[in-house]
């Protein structure tokens, strides 16, 4: 009987963890509506931007009174990593921690050895591995919590210091690591250069890049849309993060409620093999006892 208890009592924990399990995916899939909304009607908007300002910048030659896509030795770099505060969203964390330091170790390997490479995580998971792993590397912990506010304006303050940064030669290289959302079940962890602007490779006849005629002139057009187009495209990583986030906390918790059932019918199998067992041992003393009084 001991052993039957000692199975109710399992039953009844995973049920109750299949609850919670439950309740999560729900909450997810809420969150993952407005989410998903935002990513999805933000990411034509800046994929072009992004795409204008590498083709103006390649055909300028990082010229124009802007200094954001002028490459230079990089001596000192900065690396965004933006992952979740929480976690219980599957490997979702991990694959972006791993693309983080790919790109340090393929990357920065001498910057990060001369002590010159500095972290600016935004999600306590990325933050707290960085922490404990890398506690050599210096480490901007000011907007760990910046997915409590994603609005543009809030999220502006954070791209401008890094363009600030740059601009300045405080740093000479900005990288981003971030997980880029498909869909529910899908998402992507990605690493690419934020500062300076990577250019477009030409195919040798011109044709790669735009050409565009700027009203009322080019350094007053630029002096305006450089920034704002940086300061877009730093906002859809953290919508893609946060999209990602959700869709695989989601896929996570109905995984975890699936395994959750498999295991019920598990338990609840080996629940009536025991009482079977313990019945027919009574049944079977019972007989015994006859017997012997028959005897």
């Amino acid at each position: 009987m001991a052993n039957l208890k000692e199975v109710r009592d399992r039953i009844k924990s995973v049920k109750n963890t299949q609850q919670i399990t439950k309740a999560m995916k729900m909450v997810s899939a809420a969150k993952l509506r407005k989410a998903q909304q935002a990513i999805v009607q933000m990411r034509p908007y800046a994929n072009k931007q992004n795409e204008m300002l590498r083709n103006i910048l390649s055909a300028l030659g990082g010229s124009a009174d802007t200094s954001f896509g002028k490459e230079r030795a990089v001596k000192k770099a900065c690396m965004v990593i933006v992952t979740s505060n929480r976690g219980l969203c599957g490997a979702f964390n991990t694959n972006v921690i791993k693309a983080a330091v790919a790109t340090i170790e393929e990357k920065y390997s001498e910057v990060q050895a001369a002590g010159n490479l500095v972290i600016l995580p935004i999600g306590k998971k990325g933050n707290d591995f960085f922490r404990k792993n890398y506690p050599e590397i210096d480490r901007i912990e000011e907007y760990v919590n910046l997915f409590s506010d994603l609005s543009f304006d809030n999220v502006a303050t954070v791209s401008q210091k890094l363009m600030d940064a740059f601009e300045s030669g405080e740093y000479d290289m900005v990288d981003a690591a971030y997980g880029r959302f498909k869909n529910a079940a899908t998402q992507f962890a990605e690493s690419e250069q934020w500062l300076p602007v990577p250019k477009i490779e030409a195919d040798g006849d011109s044709t790669g890049t735009a050409n565009y005629i700027f009203e009322p002139n080019e350094g007053e057009l630029l002096e305006h849309l450089v920034p704002s187009i940086l300061q877009t495209t730093f906002q859809k990583y953290l919508l893609d993060t946060h999209a990602s986030e959700h869709g695989a906390r989601m896929t996570a918790m109905d995984k975890a409620s699936e395994n959750a059932n498999e295991l019920l019918n598990d338990l609840k199998l080996s629940y009536n093999k025991a009482r079977q067992e313990a019945i027919t041992n009574e049944i079977l003393e019972i007989v015994g006892g006859a017997a012997a009084l028959n005897g």
